[in-house]
């Protein structure tokens, strides 16, 4: 599923919407904003962001809830489905001064019902680390804003840790920081660890161990998101120059890249499995990416403005019950997603045991301890009142409730290598809905090109693009090679719902198993209830 922004347009917003697994419809009683419920005045402001957490601590009602609005953070119980909300009632509710939050992200390995750890990012260039349970601010990096003085776009725990965590700027620059060490007094000084086609990794020169760990220099423009996988090995990122970028995080080498059709790239997505990276940005437009075999293979329209929030629903599963004439995966695909499930179950608990306390040093030399976190992020956005469906070819085991794709225990070894043609065959056929053949009869070249939101467009990094070349390239050249294929030339995607479901731009779209949750840019958090899910609601 994917959101998008752009203007208001006049038609009537929804409140429910019918998908094949039956009808969504939204709870009023659940919607989440300030305790007063007017509606924000956005403009100037940075996108509101959720971000969930389960506390595992046997009431039944674990869940809590993080938003930001404006100069405002608060934390909630969230109570979904089963009960209204209580808005007067926040546990914690801050407001900041001269800054703003812009993301945030919880620990889920050392969440308790106790204390929780959360990390806030500000346009200012901080990072604070509070516990809104005990309400106590432990600790705020890049306090001088010595490292950084751009605004932080992306702030995430690193899978399987419970002391480092990364943070994106709008600089192009990534930080990797550890809880436990300080920031320093002065400007840090940097080395050069490793360099690449249009990335450089630095280790911070220091006497003593201090923060950043390491900084990374990604593209040209802001770096406007990043994910990793669902191992946690690889790290996918997005920029303003338009390029996915996919790293292998401990390693620092750079796995594979693809450009927009044209614009920024704002968003990504890992599939539950980790075979597909989903983006969107500027041109409109949902790309699908083959990890392991590093190529488009299949793009997804219908958008009218950017797509700001892309994201699988890991609880339902379009192979077994979409219909074999939209989707024709083989049954060797599967029997994977399947054995996807009960592997993920069987070995968590493992997995898990083997975290590492020491985690100090870059992770270069550190062991893998972090190969099936159960606390991902879900994409951050910044987008209007449309949403659109896309199939997606995900499994449907028991997941933990957080703000993203929980990560997995399927081993990725052997996805370097290049894919066999039958199963990206199977792949692009659970993902495309028109063939190339019928899109070429109906001219849909033209179609997306009047559907563009040229206008909108405010980024001048397209006349500066840097390529998977040394020599910046112009970026007209791209197109048509295995970078940015052209239209005609990949698997066509067709929304299988379009809804207008707020006046105001979405900015989040999180998948729960009893609901989705949606946000918009006027402060609203909007719980909609899966079909057969909501019998009766407690008030």
């Amino acid at each position: 599923m994917a959101t998008e922004g752009g203007g208001k347009e006049m038609n009537e917003i929804k409140t429910q919407f019918t998908t094949r697994e039956g009808l969504y419809k939204l709870l009023p009683h659940s919607e989440y904003s300030r305790p007063n419920r007017v509606p924000f005045n956005s403009q100037g402001s940075n996108p509101v962001r959720v971000s969930f957490v389960n506390l595992n601590d046997q009431s039944g009602n674990g869940d809590r809830l993080c938003f930001n609005v404006g100069r405002e953070l608060y934390f909630y119980i969230y109570k979904g489905v089963r009960k209204a909300a209580d808005l007067s009632k926040p546990i914690d509710k801050r407001i900041y001064k001269g800054t703003q939050p812009t993301c945030h992200d919880f620990n889920h390995l050392t969440a308790t019902a106790e204390s929780v750890s959360l990390l806030v990012g500000f346009s200012a260039g901080q990072v604070q680390l509070i516990d809104p349970i005990k309400k106590e601010t432990s600790k705020l990096f890049n306090e001088e804003r010595l490292i950084d003085k751009s605004r932080v776009t992306c702030v995430r725990w690193v899978p399987g840790s419970e002391s480092l965590f990364l943070v994106a700027h709008a600089s192009g620059s990534m930080y990797l920081y550890n809880v436990e060490h300080t920031c320093g007094t002065t400007a840090p000084h940097y080395q050069l660890l490793k360099q690449g086609e249009s990335f450089a990794v630095h280790t911070c020169k220091s006497k003593s161990t201090r923060n950043p760990l390491l900084k990374w220099t990604v593209g040209e423009g802001a770096l406007n998101e990043f994910a990793f996988s669902p191992d946690g090995k690889f790290l996918a990122c997005v920029s303003q120059d338009g390029f996915l970028r996919v790293f292998d995080f401990d390693s620092v080498e750079l796995h594979g890249t693809m450009k927009s059709y044209f614009g920024g790239l704002l968003c990504a997505c890992w599939s539950p499995d980790g075979r597909y990276i989903v983006t969107g940005g500027e041109d409109d437009l949902v790309t699908v990416w083959a990890f392991g075999d590093c190529r488009v293979i299949a793009r997804g329209h219908g958008h009218r403005s950017w797509v700001s929030v892309v994201a699988f629903d890991p609880y339902t599963t379009s192979v077994e019950e979409s219909d074999p004439m939209e989707f024709s995966g083989s049954d060797e695909d599967f029997q994977d997603l399947l054995h996807f499930g009960r592997d993920r179950a069987n070995s968590t608990q493992s997995r898990l045991s083997k975290r590492n306390s020491a985690e100090s040093r870059p992770p270069l030399s550190r062991a893998r301890t972090h190969t099936n976190v159960m606390n991902a992020t879900s994409p951050p956005a910044g987008s209007t009142g449309n949403s659109v469906a896309t199939p997606g070819n995900s499994a449907p085991p028991p997941l933990p409730r957080s703000n993203s794709l929980p990560h997995s225990t399927v081993s990725s070894a052997g996805s370097k290598g290049s894919v066999a043609d039958g199963a990206l065959a199977s792949g692009v056929s659970k993902f495309a809905t028109l063939s190339l053949h019928d899109r070429k009869d109906r001219h849909h070249e033209k179609d997306h090109k009047r559907n563009h939101s040229m206008g909108h467009i405010s980024s001048k990094s397209s006349d500066k693009l840097n390529l998977v070349t040394k020599a910046k390239t112009d970026p007209a050249k791209t197109l048509g090679t295995p970078l940015c294929p052209r239209m005609e030339d990949v698997p066509l995607l067709e929304p299988l719902v379009c809804k207008k479901i707020a006046h105001e731009r979405l900015t989040v779209l999180i998948f729960l198993e009893d609901c989705i949750v949606t946000a918009c840019q006027e402060g609203f958090i909007c719980t909609w209830g899966r079909p057969g899910k909501v019998v009766s609601f407690n008030p």
